[in-house]
């Protein structure tokens, strides 16, 4: 088992890709805490946990990633509970504000950016300081996109918030790698989870796989296996890298507006907010 006595710690690790990384840390000997901001799908996750048989290594939190004091508890639970820390998936995440920049709120702007890069700059703060009190070393792993590496590959906020986890990636690895401490990050393509939509899951699944070379749409499970590599020590001279995984759909081109206008600056009819699978509802607005 590739992660055999590890601890991990694994935001928005309650449903798609999250969950589907926690399922597979379990599997490969690792402690994991769930930390998310909807306690159901929380519940939903430990007793999936359970029934494989790993209830015993599994424990969730309720944690809004935005706020500090949530990080710190989030990070305060691992330790005392497993007594440890050596794996931080920073992966909460919203689809946040949308529609044209012209229309987009400050309020909305905050809520996208506090979720998808203060969330991630927190939990580098707080896993780094147990990390490095430890002595040993650790993975940390930020969820990016592929949004956060061109134009027209996401909607405009949640696209700079990607961007902005890219840099913070690489430039905390920099400043980490003395301590043995690998900081990197996983820049998905289009992933069929809660998050993306909460239409029919196949219908979704068939948009996606249209829409990228590779003919079969991306999964959780394909995530998990990134993440995983990255955790285990089969990476350990992997630091500051930003790793797309998307069935090549960047190598082709995104072209996002062309194949899903709704979320794109270009559809002029709608603004507002949407929140992913924190289980609140979208705040959108008719223009």
């Amino acid at each position: 088992m590739r992660l055999k006595d590890k601890v991990a710690v694994i935001t928005g690790g309650a449903s798609g890709m999250g969950r589907a990384t926690v399922l597979r840390f379990l599997a490969e000997g690792a402690s994991v805490v769930i930390a998310d901001y909807n306690i159901s799908t929380g519940e939903e996750t430990i007793s999936l946990a359970e029934e494989a048989g790993f209830g015993d290594r599994t424990s969730f939190i309720r944690t809004d990633v935005a706020r500090e004091a949530d990080i710190e508890a989030m990070i305060a639970h691992a330790v005392a509970r497993y007594g440890r820390l050596d794996i931080l998936f920073n992966n909460a995440g919203v689809g946040g504000a949308i529609g044209p920049l012209t229309e987009t709120t400050v309020e909305d702007w905050d809520y996208t950016f506090d979720v998808l890069a203060k969330g991630v700059f927190l939990g580098i703060k707080h896993g780094t300081r147990v990390m490095k009190a430890q002595g040993n070393g650790g993975s940390i792993i930020n969820t990016a996109s592929i949004a956060g590496l061109s134009g027209d590959a996401g909607p405009l906020v949640y696209s700079a918030a990607k961007a902005a986890v890219i840099s913070l990636s690489k430039s905390a690895a920099v400043e980490l790698a003395p301590e043995r401490i690998r900081v990197n990050a996983i820049c998905p393509g289009f992933i069929a989870t809660p998050l993306a939509g909460r239409g029919d899951p196949e219908r979704l699944r068939a948009a996606f796989a249209r829409s990228q070379p590779w003919p079969e749409a991306g999964s959780g499970d394909h995530i998990a296996g990134v993440a995983l590599f990255l955790a285990s020590d089969d990476a350990v001279f992997v630091t500051g890298e930003a790793i797309v995984v998307d069935g090549g759909l960047t190598a082709a081109g995104p072209e996002l507006s062309k194949k899903f206008s709704q979320v794109s600056a270009r559809d002029a009819s709608v603004s507002g907010i949407t929140k992913g699978s924190t289980g609140e509802p979208p705040e959108l607005r008719r223009l």
